[in-house]
This record gives structure tokens, C-alpha cells and sequence, in this order.
């Protein structure tokens, strides 16, 4: 039995003390470069203090994986770190892609050109990492052969050095035709060549080119010139000597390497296919990503791989959420007084942009799960383009002051010139005139319909929607109504499929048979969905209690049920036409409204509601709807009867 000690590791107290002030300095720093992921910035500054303090105690390297919608900041993020740490000669970005784009088909191949595999403390960025796979959507194994020592990597660290073998060999059959080559000139006879043995002949070097690939081949020790300069035969002899003691074939250790993984997910966000959505409340989106869990990550993780390749990612896993509304318009506001930093240092003018500025920027430049870059293109469009021409005039006039605004009702920008000049420019946002193209009838009969849809959904949940609005930023009219997140019961998917019915016959309700939409197309697939999962999945009516979803060898005879799916929406838009014939009223108020005005906040929804004798709450973005289990649990007497009622169902 073997008695050696591990090596011992000297602790440099006074300088990892240093180095754990400078890390805190960064991460304040971070703070005030980015909006809206502080909570981010603490998690990897923790997560990363073990590599960055005490590298030489790391077994394996440390993996932080990091998942977000586009534009959240998590590129720019890292590449910041990295400077801050000025870790920029050891840090390399990979990405990690299924195509044949790049001559590079290893990890190991990247890192050599970018002479960071030694084994030394570094960083490595494996980004957009949702274009690497290796399950394809119908969950078949892909035959790639790229990149696979990607998971060599992250499994414990080691990089084997698959070509050593190989480059040694040709190292040595390219001496020996050299040699044989100088003895033919001389006219020699050619003798057998020991490659311990010098060759007698003039002194040939390695050479510059030869020395650089050998040093890193071999971990040799000595200086690259030094190197240059040995004689090719003291050269071959060295790689003798480690290929004896097979040094050179073991693989290259990254336990001290920091591996960043980052991506974004579309299989966890399931909003993130919402890109062209503006006008939806940044709070909502912000509300469902903050639901999103290591769960959700790793099951998104298997639709792209092997269940022993998402293990690989390991347990540290930063999840972006999307940002708020109060992010947004911070975001605006920095943008905005950097702009007036800048102008005043290169120009010397002072300026002053009105918060009107600020609004028409968040309602043509927010698109919340585009992140921040469309802000950054529309505070570009709006403010800086048409500043340089109120900046030229100012230049041309002497004066030295300018305050900007914006004319909502003419729809003008404004550049008052030190209070004697005043420059007006013609200016609508490209979303706003989207907006505006929307004509009244059309407007009209999109309000509605969700006025229908809101007026169900409050009486049947007793909740104001989130949000209400009829005239949106699409090519076509539309319109919308935002639900809550309500858990699923089997009460509470009736009354979902309800309000799915509800927008088109409140216009039959106020419009007539005749005048009925095509609004209504997903409004209808979604309630048949709902329906059938309702028949089929979750046997909760008494009639079908088996499972009429199965696939394969399995399948069902589904079509047994299409007749009771048919009846059960009839009787079901029954109840929804008798409930919104009730509330005749309740619904023309709330459409003319919502048409006035084009969108109606719940507080708005909830005052209407209340003086047609109805108490719609107002709830946030977070608010999850779900029955109280757990008091009706502890409340349960075991004791008590319990009441044979018959579950209501929609047989024939």
C-alpha cells in the first residue's frame, strides 16, 4: 500500500483576501452596468468564488450553466466578467453547433488554437448552446460525431489527447526520411538510424514553426526558442524519453477551468415564441418565467439530449426572468441621461427630455420577450436622430440649451431652443401607427367580442383580467384577453371552456347571426381541445372512463367520443349564451369602453363590474388560482358521512 501524500497546497492568505475584495468590487460594478438581473449577478459571483479564489483545490471544474430568453444580457454578461477578472488571454467562446460551419470538430482542437489546453486556470463560453443537439424533435438519436469530447469535458474534466500517438509516429518517420535524405546527399551509404544515437552530419535544428507545435504536443518545459535551437536528433531523444514514460498520453486535466454554458431555452420559456407581442404587460411574461424551475430546465434539456448528457450539465443552473415594466422604463431612463452626458461633454448643451419621450420610446421599443436590444434601436430612431437635428440649429443660433418633447396629440416631436426658437418635427412610432390603422368598426367589434370573454371569465372566477385591450400593434385587428394562472380542475376546465365561447356570442348577442366573425376559429379549437382532454385524458366524465389518448398498437377507438364532444360544447355555449343574456348590459358598457379607449386595466374592469351588482378582484401577475387543498385536508372529519352526489354529466 502506497504511504504518498498528496502534494501540499500553499494558502496565500493575504492575496486571496485580495482577490475576494475584487470580486465584491465586480459585482457592484455588474449591478450598475445591467438592469433587472442583480439576482444573476449574486448567484454567479457566488458560484465562480471557489475557481477564482483557490483554483488549485478544484477536482473537476466547476460548471454554471445559464438559461434566458434573447436580450436578456447573458453573453454580455460573462464577456464583461471576464474583463473585469482580465482573464481575456485564458478565455475562448465555443459555439457548439450540429452543421459543418467551422473546420473544427473538437473542443480539444479550439482550446489547443487558442492555447488555453495546459490544464492552467481559464474560462470557457459554450454559447447558444440550443443549436448543438443531439435527440432531434421526434426523439431519435442524431449521428453526429462532432464535438464529442464536449462531454468528456464536463463529465470529470479531462481532455483526452486523442492524436498524441499519432503525432509522435509522424514526428519520427519524418526524421528518419530526413536523415535518410541527408546521407543520399552526401553520398553515403544509408546505414539503420538509432534515434538515440546522434546522426554525424551537419547540425540541423527543430526550427521556430516545429518548436511551437512540439512544446504544447509535449508539455516540454523549456522556452519555444530554446526549443528552436536543439538539434533535431536531442529533440527526438526528449520525445523518446516521454513517450517512455507515456507522460504525453494522459489526458490534460481542467479541473482548474471555469465552463459557462449559456443558451436559450424555448422548451422551458413557452412564451418566447411571443416575439412579436408589444403590447402585452412586461409584468405577465415576467410573472410566468418566474414559475420556471430547475425542473423545467432539465426537462427541456432531454428533448435535446441523452438523459446521461443532461446529468452533465450539473446542478447550477441560472434562470433568467424577463424583465418587468420597471426594468424597462429604467432602462429607457439611463439610456436617455447617457445620451445627455455624452451630448454635454462633446457639445457642451445642456439638455432636457420630457418623460413624454420616455413613454413613446416603451410603447414602440418594448417587446418583452425580445429583451432590450429593440429599446436600444428605438431610443436610436426616436430620441438620437432627431436630437442631432435640434443640436445642428442650436449650433447655428448660439444656444447653448434644448429641451425635447413630444406632441401626443399632434404627434410631433419638439425641440424648444433655449426658450426663443421652437423646431417641430413629424413623428409617429412604427407601433403606434400600427395601432392607429386599426379602423373603429373594426375596433369595435374586437371589443366586443372580449368583452365577452372578460365578462365570463369575472363571473365565473370572480377576477378582473390582467389585461384587456382591443386594439393591439398586429397587421390585422385583434385583440386580447389575458387570464390568471389557474390551476386545472375538473370544474375549472368547464369554465375555461366557457370563456373560449363566450367572445363570439356576445357578437351574436349584440350584432346578430348574420354579423358573427371569424374571431372565434381559436377561441373554438381551444374549447374543443379543452373538451376532448376532458373526455379522453382525464375520464371525467362518467360515460368514458377510459383513456381515449393512448397511440401506437394501443390506440382506441377516439371517434366514440366525437358526438358527446359536439353535444357537450352545444350545452355548454347554452349556459355561456343565458349567462351573457343576463348581463346584456353589463357587456354593451364594458364594449364601449373597451372601444373608446382601445385597453382597460383591472382596476378599470372591476369598477365597471361593480355597478351591474358584480365584484371582479383585482389580482396580480403572480396570483396562481388553485382550491385550498390543504385547509379542506386539515378541516376533513373521517368520521362524517359523505354525501353519494352524482357527478353532473353531458351524456345523451
Amino acid at each position: 500500500m502506497s504511504n504518498t501524500q498528496p502534494p501540499k497546497i500553499n494558502i496565500n492568505r493575504e492575496e486571496i483576501n485580495q482577490k475576494k475584495q475584487r470580486l465584491e468590487q465586480i459585482k457592484l460594478e455588474l449591478k450598475q452596468e445591467f438592469i433587472g438581473i442583480d439576482y444573476i449577478i449574486e448567484e454567479l459571483i457566488n458560484y465562480i468564488q471557489i475557481w477564482y479564489l483557490m483554483p488549485q483545490i478544484l477536482s473537476r471544474p466547476v460548471i454554471i450553466n445559464l438559461w434566458g430568453m434573447t436580450g436578456v444580457g447573458k453573453t454580455d454578461l460573462i464577456r464583461k466578467l471576464i474583463k473585469k477578472l482580465e482573464y481575456q488571454d485564458r478565455f475562448v467562446e465555443i459555439e457548439l453547433s450540429n452543421g459543418e460551419s467551422s473546420w473544427n470538430s473538437t473542443v480539444s482542437s479550439i482550446l489547443e488554437s487558442n492555447n488555453i489546453n495546459d490544464g492552467k486556470p481559464s474560462v470557457i463560453l459554450f454559447d447558444e448552446i440550443q443549436r448543438f443537439y443531439t435527440i432531434d424533435p421526434e426523439g431519435k438519436t442524431v449521428a453526429n460525431t462532432r464535438f464529442t469530447d464536449f462531454w468528456e469535458l464536463l463529465s470529470d474534466g479531462r481532455l483526452a489527447k486523442k492524436d498524441a500517438k499519432e503525432a509522435i509516429d509522424e514526428y519520427f518517420q519524418r526524421y528518419m526520411y530526413a536523415n535518410k535524405q541527408r546521407q543520399k546527399r552526401k553520398n553515403k551509404p544509408i546505414e539503420p538510424t538509432n534515434p538515440a544515437e546522434p546522426v554525424e552530419e551537419e547540425d540541423t535544428t527543430v526550427g521556430l514553426w516545429e518548436a511551437s507545435s512540439l512544446k504544447k504536443l509535449f508539455e516540454i518545459d523549456s522556452d519555444i526558442l530554446e526549443i528552436a535551437d536543439m538539434k533535431e536528433e536531442d529533440m527526438v531523444r526528449l520525445i523518446q524519453q516521454s513517450r517512455d514514460k507515456k507522460r504525453v498520453y494522459e489526458p490534460i486535466n481542467h479541473s482548474q477551468t471555469l465552463l459557462i454554458i449559456s443558451g436559450n431555452l424555448d422548451e422551458a420559456y413557452s412564451m418566447s415564441n411571443e416575439t412579436e407581442q408589444a403590447d402585452v404587460d412586461a409584468d405577465i411574461f415576467r410573472a410566468y418565467t418566474e414559475k420556471i424551475t430547475i425542473i423545467d430546465i432539465k426537462k427541456a434539456l432531454s428533448r435535446k439530449f441523452k438523459p446521461e448528457q443532461v446529468a452533465r450539465f450539473g446542478n447550477i443552473h441560472l434562470i433568467y426572468k424577463s424583465l418587468r415594466r420597471a426594468d424597462f422604463e429604467n432602462l429607457i431612463d439611463t439610456e436617455i441621461a447617457k445620451i445627455i452626458k455624452k451630448n454635454k461633454e462633446h457639445f457642451g448643451i445642456d439638455i432636457e427630455i420630457s418623460k413624454a419621450l420616455n413613454t413613446l420610446i416603451y410603447q414602440n421599443g418594448v417587446f418583452p420577450v425580445q429583451g432590450v436590444r429593440p429599446v436600444f434601436s428605438s431610443i436610436t430612431d426616436i430620441i438620437e436622430a432627431n436630437l442631432s437635428t435640434f443640436i445642428f440649429e442650436a449650433f447655428m443660433d448660439n444656444l447653448m440649451f434644448i429641451k425635447m418633447d413630444y406632441d401626443t396629440e399632434k404627434q410631433e416631436l419638439i425641440g424648444n431652443l433655449a426658450e426663443k426658437r421652437e423646431i417641430r418635427i413629424p413623428y409617429i412610432g412604427k407601433i403606434d401607427q400600427i395601432r392607429k390603422d386599426n379602423t373603429e368598426a373594426m375596433v369595435a367589434n374586437i371589443s366586443v367580442h372580449e368583452a365577452g370573454h372578460a365578462l365570463v371569465y369575472g363571473i365565473l372566477f370572480g377576477l378582473a383580467p390582467l389585461q384587456l385591450k382591443s386594439r393591439i400593434s398586429t397587421n390585422y385587428a385583434s385583440g386580447f384577453n389575458f387570464p390568471h394562472q389557474i390551476h386545472f380542475t375538473k370544474e375549472n376546465m368547464l369554465q375555461k371552456v366557457k370563456v373560449y365561447l363566450a367572445g363570439n356570442i356576445a357578437e351574436e348577442l349584440v350584432f346578430g347571426e348574420k354579423h358573427l366573425t371569424i374571431s372565434g376559429s381559436f377561441d373554438n379549437e381551444d374549447a374543443t381541445c379543452l373538451v376532448i382532454d376532458y373526455l379522453r385524458k382525464y375520464a371525467f366524465d362518467d360515460n368514458f372512463k377510459a383513456y381515449y389518448a393512448l397511440g401506437g398498437p394501443y390506440t382506441m377507438d377516439s371517434s366514440v367520443t366525437d358526438w358527446f364532444t359536439e353535444k357537450m360544447i352545444r350545452n355548454l355555449g347554452d349556459e355561456v349564451r343565458q349567462l351573457l343574456s343576463e348581463n346584456l348590459n353589463f357587456l354593451v358598457t364594458l364594449a364601449k369602453e373597451l372601444s373608446q379607449k382601445g385597453s382597460l386595466k383591472p382596476e378599470e374592469v372591476a369598477l365597471i363590474s361593480q355597478q351591474f351588482g358584480h365584484n371582479f378582484e383585482v389580482k396580480n401577475e403572480n396570483y396562481f388560482m388553485i382550491v385550498d387543498y390543504d385547509k379542506q385536508l386539515n378541516a376533513f372529519d373521517s368520521l362524517k358521512e359523505i354525501p353519494q352526489n352524482t357527478p353532473k354529466s353531458f351524456s345523451l
